[in-house]
């Protein structure tokens, strides 16, 4: 009788052990939980991720897709209880920061994760280096919990097919304000020189493609960053001299429009002081019209004292005078 009061004490012990004082938890402050029940996650209602703002980037087709329920997100504190049928998955949410060329699966992949081959759109073969930072979304939980098996290998794969593609098809958008003639020197074109020219607008063409990946797979990007695109060694003379001709034609267009420039704004000037000077003596002349059909206006007589006081002034001027005299 006391061996099986013992045995029995002992299970109650171990069973308070193992499913009431551990069924306690916590969760930290860089951390967001969510529990199951017999391995359901606790729902909201009947929100779904197309219902939450996240997934406002989203085409009609990926919406169908990416269609997760919105589960109850645990923050942070406690202690919190759970039942021996439900499980607490706990999910770091502070930020991250990794090389763009990362695989997951893979960490010997991409030269140990330090450099990302892309091919460009004259099929050079090129080399690039940044960083992406990102952090796991808790408005979405259940994409990177239940909805694919390695959210970060996805993320990371999402990431570098469109950045490999926006490589693959970049063209330097034309600036009409710097080329307004589109000259020979802005059709001589490289594709890693525009990339390299264009690394902003770039960078910002990856932070808006890949705004949708909090609603694909629970993860936000915030902010990717390239810092460089490096050709092969074996084209890096070539593309030196290139770049070397390329920056002569430019330099010597620059000059000839500067010139042609300097002459067009002299001609201009030139021609507003010739059309001046004829405005000057033309205008004396309107106003002498002017003034003789006043004179008219009012009478022959008005006319005649006009032309005899006009006369008299000339004789003043004049240090000799020559009359016509008539013959009888």
């Amino acid at each position: 009788m006391s061996t099986a009061l013992g045995c029995f004490i002992g299970f109650l012990v171990w069973f308070l052990m193992r499913y009431l004082i551990a069924g306690f938890y916590t969760v930290n402050q860089n951390e967001r939980a969510v529990k199951t029940s017999f391995g359901r996650a606790q729902r909201v209602g009947t929100l779904r991720t197309i219902d939450d703002p996240v997934a406002e980037h989203l085409t009609d087709a990926q919406k169908q897709r990416y269609d997760y329920p919105q589960v109850r997100v645990i923050p942070p504190g406690g202690p919190y209880f759970k039942w021996p049928w439900e499980k607490v998955y706990k999910v770091d949410i502070a930020t991250s920061t990794v090389n763009m060329a990362w695989d997951p699966d893979d960490p010997s992949a991409n030269s140990s994760g330090s450099i990302l081959d892309a091919v460009t759109k004259d099929q050079l073969n090129v080399g690039l280096n940044g960083q992406i930072r990102f952090r796991v979304s808790d408005r979405n939980l259940y994409a990177f919990v239940f909805g694919v098996k390695n959210a970060y290998a996805h993320v990371m794969g999402y990431f570098v097919s469109v950045l490999r593609e926006r490589i693959a098809t970049f063209e330097a958008p034309h600036d009409p304000a710097a080329d307004p003639e589109h000259t020979v020197a802005s059709t001589i074109g490289i594709s890693i020189n525009d990339i390299r020219k264009n690394m902003r607008d770039l960078n910002e063409h990856m932070d808006h493609e890949c705004q949708s990946s909090s609603a694909r797979y629970g993860i936000v990007l915030d902010a990717s960053l390239i810092t460089g695109i490096d050709p092969p060694n074996e084209v890096e003379s070539a593309l030196a001299a290139i770049n070397t001709a390329y920056n002569q034609v430019s330099s010597d267009i620059s000059l000839a429009q500067a010139s042609a420039d300097q002459k067009i704004v002299q001609s201009q000037r030139a021609v507003e002081i010739e059309t001046l000077k004829a405005q000057a003596e033309v205008e004396p002349l309107k106003c002498l019209a002017t003034q003789l059909l006043d004179l008219k206006s009012r009478g022959s007589a008005a006319l005649r004292s006009y032309v005899r006081n006009v006369r008299l002034a000339l004789f003043d001027k004049a240090s000799q005078v020559f009359v016509e005299t008539r013959r009888d």
